[in-house]
């Protein structure tokens, strides 16, 4: 392997947010940090020497999305992901949770309904709620770990008035890459009752084999039209702290809109190092550091759960199709959500994320980061067979 994602990089007096509020959030400033979703793997080289180039010149005033940074957009998701997209469709986001916010705005109106399907990621919560729109849920079926859709009880919500469906494909926590018979049963509702749909695609790229992203918009036409898709570099190449995002959408009246928007809130500029990160990353040598990295992940994920299954066999995991996220099912072990807290972070010191901050049917679950050297995931599985092995 040409990349080493072993190394242990010491992350302190970073500002790193997964370290910084340990205390304040867990009350264990010694916690092994495993929740914030980025990864504890080095950035890749090749988009560190770009920084490094891009700063020999000594002016950062105001800059433009190239042709250099669009064309490096549209190669990667048509070679990676067989989607082909136009230049002219894009604009841009200062992250994907600020482009959520943007699109609820732009394309609702306060009070209308949005839909998500939980337990999801919970900024999807407050873009709604933060924006004073209607929150509607329509929860997944969990059966002997696996999730799947309810497309009847999509629907019946579907019918009642709703206007936005905020799509995560793939899903955070829960790890599905949904199929493209799931996806295109999801755009036949949609287009029924004349919802748009915002997918957010964070995690395209973190897909393990064989399952295969596949765009809401790429499915037809009159999909595209109805949707808006945001992705990013920032998940994939661990470079979040860039805050950068990029928006696709074919429809030019939609188009329109969400850059009105964008101009409303004052976002339209992007950052230098954010444009310069991507088209370094999505490139012949991102593709190389990232099946490296997906194989190093996917280790770790079998390392989990053949650890479980031996020693603490009650404690059980969601297969994760895509991301590096694990969602963890603690129901077994008939202890509350307040004590499997204080069990995780005082007793065993892991900080994992609380399930419930995914919505309701998150209770008794909680996520794992597991993009860390292997050693880490070693020891927080160590940890949690002192506190869970016996139980």
């Amino acid at each position: 392997m040409k990349y080493n994602f072993s190394t242990i990089i010491d992350r302190s007096n970073t500002s790193a947010i997964k370290l910084e509020r340990l205390s304040s959030i867990f009350g264990n400033a010694q916690a092994l940090s495993m929740w914030v979703a980025d990864m504890d793997f080095a950035t890749p080289p090749f988009i560190i020497n770009r920084l490094k180039q891009r700063l020999d010149h000594p002016i950062l005033g105001y800059t433009d999305a190239d042709n250099e940074y669009n064309n490096a957009i549209v190669g990667w998701l048509s070679n990676r992901h067989g989607w082909e997209v136009q230049p002219s469709w894009l604009s841009f986001a200062p992250g994907i949770v600020a482009g959520l916010n943007h699109a609820v705005q732009a394309y609702t109106q306060p009070d209308e309904k949005v839909l998500v399907q939980t337990p999801v990621y919970h900024p999807f919560f407050y873009a709604i709620n933060n924006n004073g729109r209607e929150l509607v849920k329509s929860p997944l079926t969990y059966n002997k770990n696996f999730y799947s859709i309810n497309f009847y009880a999509l629907e019946e919500e579907m019918k009642k008035g709703v206007k936005l469906f905020i799509l995560c494909n793939p899903h955070n926590p829960v790890g599905r890459v949904w199929t493209r018979d799931e996806l295109t049963k999801m755009a036949e509702i949609c287009l029924k009752y004349d919802v748009t749909v915002i997918s957010d695609e964070i995690h395209a790229d973190l897909i393990f084999k064989p399952h295969k992203h596949i765009s809401f918009a790429s499915l037809s036409p009159q999909i595209a039209e109805k949707t808006i898709t945001f992705g990013s570099a920032s998940k994939t190449f661990n470079i979040a702290g860039l805050t950068s995002a990029y928006v696709v959408i074919s429809n030019p009246d939609m188009l329109k809109t969400y850059n009105r928007q964008v101009e409303l809130n004052g976002t339209g500029h992007g950052n230098i190092m954010g444009y310069e990160a991507l088209k370094a990353a999505y490139s012949s040598d991102g593709q190389i550091w990232l099946d490296q990295v997906l194989e190093y992940i996917g280790e770790n994920i079998k390392l989990v759960k053949e650890y479980l299954g031996a020693n603490i066999p009650k404690l059980t995991m969601v297969d994760p199709e895509g991301t590096y996220l694990l969602w963890l099912d603690f129901r077994a072990f008939g202890v509350d959500q307040p004590e499997l807290i204080r069990m995780l972070t005082r007793d065993a010191g892991i900080a994992l994320n609380d399930g419930q901050m995914f919505g309701s049917d998150g209770t008794g679950f909680f996520r794992m980061n597991v993009a860390t050297p292997k050693s880490n995931v070693q020891e927080a599985l160590e940890r949690l067979k002192k506190v869970f092995g016996s139980l």
